[in-house]
């Protein structure tokens, strides 16, 4: 599931996110948008801060703590 669902699920602003990561707002639209991805080391953190695991990021997965709003 891509970064920016997940954080718009949570109601999280890419601001609020950026705060939690230790990165710029800019960064988590690059994220978002997919001009660049997390390095590998913040990968954790970011699975952590979206509640989300890992491999929910790459994609694998639903989402075990936010129900689809379909």
């Amino acid at each position: 599931m891509p970064i920016r669902q997940l954080r718009e699920r949570l109601g999280m602003s890419m601001a609020e996110l950026a705060e939690k990561m230790g990165v710029t707002v800019a960064t988590v639209s690059r994220w978002e948008t997919g001009e660049a991805l997390p390095v590998t080391s913040r990968l954790g953190a970011l699975a952590d801060a979206l509640h989300c695991t890992i491999d929910t990021l790459y994609g694998r997965g639903g989402h075990p703590d936010i129900p689809d709003a379909s």
